[in-house]
């Protein structure tokens, strides 16, 4: 970890907030606070954060909504907070571009954890990037990760981070059959736990925007028992 990394907490909780900045700051992070969520696209652009951790349920404009709109030029991580325990919030989050999922009340420990694996995940992802293009699906899908772009048949495929993350890992073992614990671990940094169901529904999004037959998918397939493969 380096001094650089810097963390922008947006939350309307000043107590929760207090804590985890000093708890974050003790651990080596540089860390700002936004408390409103009609300013929170405008602290993400003025601070260029490594990292955001975002509440859902915020005065003005909600986390869904910031997440959306932040992702138009944020490409970082979004840890999103909720004291929801719902899973339509986690879904809609997903899809607007969060990249993990966190219910209060948190412990700044497990937030601490949570953020360290997203950004080592981000900082192994950038390695990609010096990688050639992967080209896959008989050379209709490609997969540029140095600009992080993807076309199918010919046509731009707009993915959020989080699914573009997954993508470029099923590409890397295009052909083989990659479990959801594997994908858990490469993508999340921590261990399956046997009920995230974050593979899933990114895998969905996938098959959505790339066209696939969910139910006779080609191009992502689903090994009963086994995992996901990605079609050489």
């Amino acid at each position: 970890m380096t001094e650089s990394e810097k963390i922008l907490l947006i939350d309307d909780d000043v107590e929760l907030t207090s804590l985890i900045k000093q708890f974050l700051s003790m651990n080596g992070y540089q860390v700002e606070v936004e408390h409103n969520g009609e300013d929170a696209v405008k602290s993400i652009l003025k601070y260029q954060p490594d990292l955001i951790v975002l509440d859902l349920m915020l005065p003005g404009v909600d986390g869904l909504t910031i997440c959306r709109q932040a992702r138009d030029d944020f490409s970082g991580p979004i840890i999103m907070l909720t004291a929801l325990n719902d899973d339509i919030d986690e879904v809609t989050g997903l899809e607007v571009g969060a990249d993990d999922y966190l219910c209060k009340p948190i412990k700044p420990r497990v937030l601490l954890a949570h953020i360290r694996a997203q950004l080592r995940r981000q900082s192994n992802l950038n390695k990609f990037s010096q990688q050639d293009i992967k080209t896959v699906n008989s050379g209709e899908l490609i997969i540029d990760a140095r600009k992080r772009i993807v076309t199918y048949q010919g046509l731009d495929i707009s993915l959020t981070s989080a699914e573009f993350d997954l993508l470029w890992v099923l590409a890397l073992n295009a052909g083989n059959i990659i479990s959801r614990d594997q994908l858990h671990l490469e993508i999340f940094r921590l261990e399956f736990d046997g009920f995230d169901r974050s593979i899933d529904l990114r895998i969905s999004r996938l098959r959505k925007k790339l066209g696939d037959d969910p139910k006779e998918p080609q191009i992502i397939k689903t090994i009963r028992n086994k995992g996901y493969l990605l079609a050489n």
